[in-house]
Order: C-alpha cells, then structure tokens, then sequence
C-alpha cells in the first residue's frame, strides 16, 4: 500500500522518502475524518449538496486532493507533466487498486494523464480545473515541509502558472479553482476572482466560468 521512492531526477539529486500511499497515513486519515464535503478545497470546487461535478486536476502532484475528491464521489482526471512524479502516482494508484474494494472504488473514478496541462486541457472537458502550481520556497521560519521540498526537487516551480490558468479558463464549464498561498499576491494578468475560501495558510480563489450550462 505504500510506495516509498528514490528517484534519480535529470539535475542529478536524489529525491529520497516520497511516499505514496492512499490507504493509510494523512491521505487515508483525511478522507475518513475531514470533514467531507465540508472541507476547503471540496467547497471551492462546488462540491455543494448533493452536486457532484466533474474535475480536472491539472497540477496532479502527489496526487492528494484529486483523491479526496475522488472519496465524495467526483471523477477526477489528473494530469502531470513530470515523468518521475507521473510514475510515482501510477504506482500508488496501482497500489490503491490491490488495497480493497473500498479503495479500488475510489480510484476507479481517477484518469491519470502524462503531458503539459497547457496542451492537454485543450482536448478535455470537465466542470471544474484546479490548479495548484509549485511555489517558490517559503522563506526562513516558513520552510516548506520536506516532501514539498523533495517534491520540488523534481518538478521545480511552475513558471508557467499564468498561461496554465489561461488554459485551466478556456477549458472549465462551471469554475477554476487556483491553490494558493494564503499571503501570496495574486498572479498579474488574472482577472479578480469571483470569491475566496481561506484556510490557515491556504486560499483557494474561484473563478466562475459558467459554460455550456
């Protein structure tokens, strides 16, 4: 159930301790006692009632909040354009398959995709995009956890954030959900979003589309 990594990336570090696993520890704890749909990300992303739409993870990751969307009944693709990471998730999510029928059920609703988000998002469709790019490192006394920073190690900061959110735009039907700092400014060149939910170092800022509905 767990995947436990060493990877080599292309710089030449190791990235050692990133560990998968959707059955037990953090992710499994908070799938079972969040709080469901009661939770930050799942009210951003219009998770409201009885309504369930549809997602795109565009930023993928280690995979997390797509799972945890996934756990409320969403279908949820997930997209990552790094290899080693897009290997670490493959590998986790075949983990999760094996790990029962309860988790096998759960990860029957995740689509994991390999590419650029920027590219990819112009040939799906979903209600809802989120995005949530790697930040630059936190300063001092605010240093990232350590699987953040060996994450970061692998993928680097996404740079491209601005023209991922453009793309996340054009392509949702309901709503974009950007993952962002809580302090952080906003990026130049994105319009006000339509509101805010704000978490202890978290905001997620919601952009209404409203699409082909």
């Amino acid at each position: 159930m767990v995947n436990d990594s060493m990877i080599e990336p292309a710089g030449g570090t190791r990235a050692q301790g990133l560990v998968l696993d959707f059955v037990g520890g953090p992710v499994g704890h908070r799938s079972r006692f969040g709080g469901g749909r009661g939770q930050h990300l799942p009210r951003a992303a219009g998770f409201v009632n009885a309504h369930t739409p549809t997602v795109i993870d565009a930023t993928a990751g280690l995979g997390r909040d797509a799972f945890l969307l996934a756990s409320l009944g969403g279908h949820i693709t997930l997209l990552e354009r790094s290899r080693e990471v897009h290997k670490l998730l493959e590998d986790g999510l075949s983990a999760a398959r094996a790990a029962g029928p309860d988790v096998a059920e759960v990860v029957a609703r995740m689509t994991l995709l390999y590419g650029d988000a920027k590219i990819l998002l112009s040939s799906l469709e979903a209600d809802v995009v989120i995005v949530d790019p790697m930040h630059p490192p936190r300063r001092k006394s605010s240093l990232a956890k350590k699987e953040m920073r060996l994450l970061r190690q692998l993928v680097g900061v996404d740079s491209d954030a601005l023209e991922l959110m453009q793309a996340a735009l054009a392509t949702a039907r309901k709503r974009v959900v950007l993952k962002w700092p809580l302090h952080a400014d906003a990026l130049d060149g994105l319009p006000k979003p339509c509101h805010q939910i704000l978490g202890r170092t978290t905001r997620y800022d919601v952009f209404m589309c409203h699409r082909g509905v």
